[in-house]
Formats: C-alpha cells, sequence, structure tokens
C-alpha cells in the first residue's frame, strides 16, 4: 500500500481513499496497484460489508489517470493490459459507495459510475475530458454513462467533454443525493451501515443481480434474479432472518 492510497476498516465498513490531494488524486501506476491490493483485500475479507471510496480534500474526488505517467508505457498493447483500476472497482464483490467531492473526471468518473451507489458533494463536477486529448474512455465510460443518464446526455458528455454540476448529475440520475461538503462522508457512512446491518450474501447478490438487470435481455434477467433468489433462500442467514422474524428480535447475520 502506498502513503497516496489509504485503506482504513472500521467495523464492518472499509474506506479506500485516494490520498494525493496536490495532484486532484490523479491516480499512477503505483497507486492503481494499491487499489487492485485494497480491492482484494476487501473481497477476502468475511468482515467487511460495505466499502466507500472518496477522495482527499475538497477539490477532487478523482482527476482521472496522472497524464504524466501515460507516456510510460512502452506499447499501446502494454497500455492496454495494464493493472486497471477502474477495472478492480468493478470487481468488488463487496456494495460500495461513491462519495464523490469535487471533480470526477475521466478515470475518476469511471471509478465512480464503477461504484453501487453514487452521493456527491455540492461542489462535485464530472466530466469525459478525454476527447480534448486525443482519446476517449477505456473504463466502462460509454457503457456507465448510457446507462445511468441515456443515450443522448451520454453523448454531450463524451463528445464535448465538458463538465456538468452535482445539480445536473442529480437531474440526471448520474448520482442519488447532493449534500454539503461536510455531510458527503456522514451521508456517506450512514447509508454504508444500513446495508452493513442487512444479510451480507443478500447484499453481495443484489449486487451481481443490479448488474445482470442492465446487461442480459428482460426475460433471461428475471430468470437468473429466480437463481440468485433462491440461492440466498438457502443460505443460514436467510433462516436467521425468517427466525428472528418469527421471534420479533433483530437478526444476526454471519454470511453464511
Amino acid at each position: 500500500m502506498t502513503e497516496e492510497i489509504t485503506f482504513e476498516v472500521d467495523g464492518a465498513i472499509a474506506t479506500i481513499t485516494l490520498n494525493r490531494p496536490a495532484k486532484l488524486n490523479a491516480v499512477t501506476p503505483e497507486m492503481a496497484d494499491a487499489i487492485v491490493a485494497a480491492v482484494k483485500e476487501c473481497n477476502d475479507s468475511d468482515t467487511i460489508r460495505c466499502v466507500i471510496l472518496t477522495g482527499a480534500g475538497e477539490r477532487a474526488f478523482c482527476a482521472g489517470s496522472d497524464i504524466r505517467e501515460l507516456d510510460t508505457y512502452e506499447t499501446p498493447w502494454q497500455f492496454r493490459n495494464r493493472p486497471d483500476y477502474c477495472d478492480a472497482f468493478h470487481a468488488l464483490l463487496k456494495p460500495t459507495i461513491a462519495a464523490v467531492n469535487g471533480y470526477a473526471f475521466g478515470g475518476g468518473l469511471e471509478t465512480a459510475m464503477a461504484c453501487d451507489i453514487r452521493l456527491a458533494s455540492e461542489n462535485a463536477q464530472f466530466a469525459a475530458p478525454e476527447i480534448k486529448l486525443g482519446w476517449i474512455g477505456g473504463g466502462g465510460m460509454a457503457a456507465g454513462l448510457a446507462h445511468s443518464i441515456g443515450m443522448s446526455n451520454a453523448a454531450m458528455m463524451i463528445m464535448t467533454g465538458d463538465p456538468i454540476s452535482a445539480e445536473k448529475a442529480l437531474q440526471w440520475g448520474l448520482v442519488s443525493e447532493v449534500v454539503g461538503i461536510e455531510e458527503l462522508l456522514p451521508r456517506a457512512r450512514a447509508i454504508a451501515e444500513t446495508i452493513a446491518a442487512r444479510a451480507p450474501i443478500a447484499a453481495e447478490t443484489a449486487k451481481l443481480n443490479l448488474k445482470a438487470a442492465v446487461s442480459m435481455p428482460h426475460d433471461k434477467a428475471v430468470e437468473y434474479e429466480r437463481d440468485l433468489q433462491t440461492i440466498c433462500f438457502a443460505t443460514a442467514d436467510a433462516r436467521e432472518g425468517r427466525q428472528a422474524f418469527k421471534e420479533k428480535r433483530p437478526p444476526v447475520f454471519l454470511r453464511r
């Protein structure tokens, strides 16, 4: 782990912070490696039940990849096959909350979209600026925006490269809530605590189900959902949930 990525676990909630505020939390290859390691730790843990992703400082959540580092790849193919921080968050099994403070540009926007729930501070801005430098996003930009805000709005962002405000992001459905900067992490924590109190296998399965819902034909998505429901129903946690309901007490879920 590098000092430019901090990883903290408090109870059932892990927080990954991009900690390079002087550079708008732009991600270097070393930081990407640290993110991959942090995600692996979250996935391997039976106690971590929700993950918050945020950026240090108030200016930026993440300004994407550090442009100065991109020329260190010797070939385009090496660039294509690099360990990618966006891919790492797509591979995260636990429910995730992006607490977007300030700029979420390029890979920062893609990283936020890789999270399940997105909250924004009032000063947040979102952009797909790659076209201004001669390329396009490669970490799920088009797919994420098209599913989140529709084709026309996605085209507006990707083809102009211009930023949108937090309020516009809320209006378009890119984020769930906009709050004051001081409220952002407490609000993310409150949601994470609610999720962490739910049955963890069910929460992780719900994440799989939502991904399927936007990528499968409707009839196949419903069929897959029924299969996932059956898997959840067979768990010890589901039995505990039913028993707790009968006994009128809070359930104790053990991720089994």
